[in-house]
């Protein structure tokens, strides 16, 4: 009797825990298909305005701090005037959203069926200067390399940094809800200037912020929209990698952050970040963005905070993090103080446009309500319902594939005592700058083994300039000589050759 009063309270206790468990694994509302007018406006609003915010939060931090967490006694002063500093001080700081911008103004301008080129111009022959995927991209628009092959990593030593994920948050906030719609917007758009992971870390975020209209469940929102992404990408597998810590020590984010430098901060790519601390991958800082939201469980200064805490790329990882947020509580929800310093700049236009924050709210309400029309949702007089998609994965793609950072050799000559580099491996990045007169374009052919690779011509034009002299991947493995060959000398021009970046074949476990 005892033995069968035991099993009986056994099986009780199983059955609770059994019950308890699945009532933990979905206590997540479903997502919600309605929204008011005035919510859909509240959280587009939102989003854009978290954006900027974040920007200004993590503004002094950009880069002071890599491979290094930014400590919990260094502190971030904010105040009314914080937002209009900037705008008055160093107004590029913006460029997460005057990129954004550019995007949004094309579609306000051809509709929803523009084509890639109508962006790919846009960027290409914009005023603002540009930096890394981007830069690279604009030069390859600019000399006949057109989208996607512009973003392609053959094209672009730059194809796995953070650029498109920065400039990705129109495509989630044109697309209430529905997050492979956001992920077509990002594939034409985002393959301008993106590849492989850098292109996943736009599809990721864009992904976030669409899901963040139907759910206020953060946890739910990041593991769904990671949905959007192939299991089988490194990408995915870090962002993996951050839920499973979060899952294991939800209250320490630092042990997370731990886990990413352990195993993923590596920026094996980028010729800046090879063999130094600064890291522009798109997946660390895609990590740091959901490190924030995974810790920051909801709260508008929690998650910023810690994403900016993370290092690196300070101030563009809290403005994704913060409009994500921003987007799921609504502008109405933003703390007033952030509120109060926003609401200043707000019918100022953004440097090198002619829109402002409140254009931009307009602009991007009236497209979710067309992507929602043109998706068979419904628009009436007081609300939407939103066509709710299931996330699906992208297709896989990765950059770079069988290369690896194996030296990086300095030469520190000018070109035209460079002589032949030799090099064993299948890839080469050369680096070098010029000094002269700004309207000046170098014209280099570069010879591998002898022969003709490509010719380029290369401005001293900072708008329009390639960062990096020369490169060639995808070479057959072996011994190699690469040599530069100055087409045109200008009087009063300097070229000088910094550094080779050689490539070969990733070691065992890589």
């Amino acid at each position: 009797m005892r033995k069968i009063i035991i099993s009986g309270l056994i099986l009780a206790t199983i059955a609770t825990a059994a019950m308890a468990f699945r009532n933990k694994e979905s206590k997540a509302k479903p997502p919600r298909t309605k929204l008011s007018l005035q919510t859909l406006q509240d959280k587009i609003k939102g989003g854009w305005a978290g954006q900027t915010i974040g920007c200004t939060y993590g503004g002094h931090f950009e880069f002071k701090y890599n491979g290094t967490m930014i400590q919990d006694y260094i502190p971030v002063h904010w105040d009314s005037s914080s937002i209009q500093w900037w705008y008055d001080n160093f107004p590029g700081l913006y460029d997460d959203v005057y990129m954004d911008l550019t995007f949004v103004e094309v579609f306000e301008k051809h509709g929803l069926k523009a084509p890639v080129d109508s962006f790919a111009n846009a960027v290409a022959y914009a005023s603002y200067p540009l930096w890394h995927a981007n830069q690279a991209a604009r030069f390859n628009l600019l000399n006949g390399i057109k989208a996607p092959q512009s973003g392609h990593w053959r094209n672009n030593p730059h194809a796995d940094d953070i650029d498109f994920q920065i400039e990705a948050d129109f495509a989630g906030l044109m697309a209430p809800g529905m997050a492979n719609t956001s992920s077509t917007i990002c594939d034409s758009i985002g393959h301008i200037m993106n590849y492989g992971d850098g292109w996943y870390g736009g599809v990721y975020v864009a992904a976030m912020y669409s899901l963040a209209f139907v759910s206020d469940d953060i946890q739910w929102i990041a593991k769904e929209a990671l949905k959007t992404i192939p299991a089988q990408s490194k990408y995915r597998k870090c962002m993996e990698s951050v839920m499973a810590a979060h899952k294991k020590n939800p209250n320490d984010w630092k042990q997370a952050w731990f886990e990413v430098e352990r195993n993923w901060s590596e920026d094996l790519y980028c010729p800046d970040g090879i063999h130094t601390p600064f890291n522009i991958d798109a997946t660390v800082n895609s990590a740091y963005i959901l490190i924030g939201l995974l810790y920051g469980e909801g709260d508008f200064t929690k998650t910023m905070d810690i994403s900016m805490r993370c290092g690196q790329d300070a101030d563009c990882n809290p403005a994704s993090a913060a409009g994500i947020i921003g987007t799921m509580i609504g502008y109405s929800k933003i703390p007033e103080k952030y509120l109060q310093a926003l609401r200043i700049v707000e019918d100022r236009d953004f440097v090198y446009t002619t829109a402002s924050l409140n254009d931009l709210y307009k602009m991007s309400y009236n497209q979710a309500l067309a992507v929602i029309r043109q998706n068979k949702g419904t628009v009436d007089a007081s609300s939407v319902t939103i066509p709710f998609e299931t996330p699906r994965p992208v297709r896989l793609e990765q950059g770079f594939p069988g290369h690896y950072p194996t030296k990086k050799m300095g030469v520190h000559k000018l070109i035209g005592e460079t002589g032949a580099i030799a090099f064993e491996g299948n890839g080469i990045v050369i680096k070098g700058y010029m000094q002269g007169p700004a309207a000046y374009v170098a014209e280099v052919e570069l010879m591998i083994d002898g022969k003709k690779h490509n010719s380029v011509k290369l401005p001293l034009n900072q708008t329009t300039r390639r960062d990096e002299v020369a490169y060639a991947f995808d070479l057959p493995a072996g011994k190699h000589t690469a040599t530069l060959r100055w087409v045109n000398p200008g009087d009063g021009v300097k070229f000088h050759i910094t550094e080779a970046l050689l490539f070969s074949h990733p070691p065992a476990g890589h």
